[in-house]
């Protein structure tokens, strides 16, 4: 029989989609963990500077008080 006059099974459609979707999936999981990093590396750049930003204004804000004894 030629390929054109065979017919496409079940078994044979299952085997190429598995193949197929068998290399995406690999692709997604390694992009997910590099994604996941950079975004925890954003998320502690971006606490991090907001500490500081607000230490540094506190520091301006707060007044000196001297205590004398008399």
């Amino acid at each position: 029989m030629s390929p054109e006059n065979q017919k496409i099974t079940r078994e044979q459609l299952q085997e190429k989609f598995r193949e197929v979707t068998g290399g995406v999936q690999d692709e997604v999981s390694g992009v997910r963990s590099q994604a996941m990093t950079v975004g925890l590396a954003v998320a502690v750049a971006v606490v991090a500077v907001t500490f500081l930003i607000g230490r540094r204004s506190g520091r301006r804000r707060s007044a000196v008080v001297e205590v004398r004894r008399i």
